[in-house]
């Protein structure tokens, strides 16, 4: 899977255009900082407007406004251009794997489900890294930058069960969001949902296969192919069972994330300690930290997915292997 990195036909994708989307996603970031910034401002200026009339023009209000749709407009730019390029990226990290794939099909094509790794997975795989990857690596840079800013916010403020402490607010968003996150872990490894996925695609893959096979071979029996798709019925409600229980702790969390970071403010503002432009910015700050943090959390069933297709595919390149297939140069 990972012969991209290593071979010299993809040095420049792999790894130039793995600087590219790192220092796209990098520009990104600075640019939800500055958004971030705008907030407060912006806020202040509004809390100044409404406490005194006319204290505030309305060309001050028009530009503070158009400062944002310039922010906004930069974002979207570097964003979409991100989204563009990794796509080809990864199109490429994709035909790394198959080229391999292909060069030793005459023994892969033995091993059951070869058609659907060599297929299906691989474009699986390339899909998931597309929002996986690039949202995970995003995720980290928010952290680096956002933490900061989120602690020189919160400097003198009381924060609710940690009083005046400086760190207070990063304390409670790291408890807040790795307490929760840890949780939603357990419950899928209590819950066996990477292994429910995976035996998923296995049945399918068996049910698929016969199928295929009775295209061609009129001697499959109804039955044979009724016995399979009642496993495939079978797993499937499990399945269903299992993320109903996830989902009830998963769900339940983040409808309370929502009112996390106005709990932690509560002593705050019943006392008048911040303006709204402050409030604005701690409370945007907090969510991208706790965000962040949260996004394993949130990401869960892709990373389940992800997980899943990554163990059928290092499953099937190890029963290549064992075929003493040669390998490459």
């Amino acid at each position: 899977m990972f012969r991209f990195f290593t071979q010299r036909n993809w040095f420049f994708w792999s790894w130039i255009g793995s600087f590219i989307i790192l220092s796209s996603l990098w520009i990104q970031v600075k640019i939800d900082v500055k958004i971030n910034e705008w907030f407060g401002q912006f806020y202040d200026m509004i809390q100044k407007a409404l406490s005194a009339p006319n204290s505030i023009t309305i060309d001050e209000y028009w530009a503070s406004l158009l400062s944002f749709i310039t922010l906004a407009a930069m974002y979207v730019g570097v964003a979409v251009l991100v989204s563009f390029f990794t796509s080809h990226y990864l199109f490429r990290w994709r035909t790394a794997m198959v080229e391999w794939y292909h060069s030793v099909y005459d023994k892969a094509r033995k091993i059951e489900g070869a058609a659907q790794r060599v297929q299906e997975d691989t474009i699986k795989f390339s899909r998931i890294m597309e929002s996986l990857g690039t949202s995970l690596i995003e995720a980290l840079m928010i952290l680096i930058e956002f933490m900061p800013i989120l602690f020189g916010l919160s400097i003198g403020i009381p924060i609710f069960f940690f009083g005046d402490w400086d760190y207070g607010l990063i304390v409670g968003a790291l408890i807040w969001s790795i307490g929760g996150t840890i949780f939603l872990i357990l419950l899928g490894l209590i819950l066996r949902l990477v292994g429910v996925e995976y035996d998923l695609q296995k049945k399918e893959a068996a049910y698929r296969k016969i199928l295929v096979i009775a295209e061609d071979d009129g001697s499959i029996r109804p039955k044979s192919i009724d016995e399979l798709f009642d496993d495939v019925r079978s797993i499937h409600f499990l399945s269903y069972i299992r993320y109903l229980y996830f989902n009830i702790g998963r769900i339940a969390y983040l409808q309370a994330n929502v009112l996390s970071a106005y709990v932690f403010l509560a002593p705050a503002i019943v006392a008048g300690a911040v303006t709204l432009g402050v409030m604005q910015q701690i409370i945007r700050a907090f969510g991208r930290v706790e965000g962040s943090m949260q996004y394993i959390l949130k990401a869960w069933p892709t990373i389940i997915e992800l997980a899943s297709v990554y163990k059928r595919l290092r499953e099937f390149e190890n029963k290549i292997q064992a075929t003493e297939v040669p390998q490459e140069i």
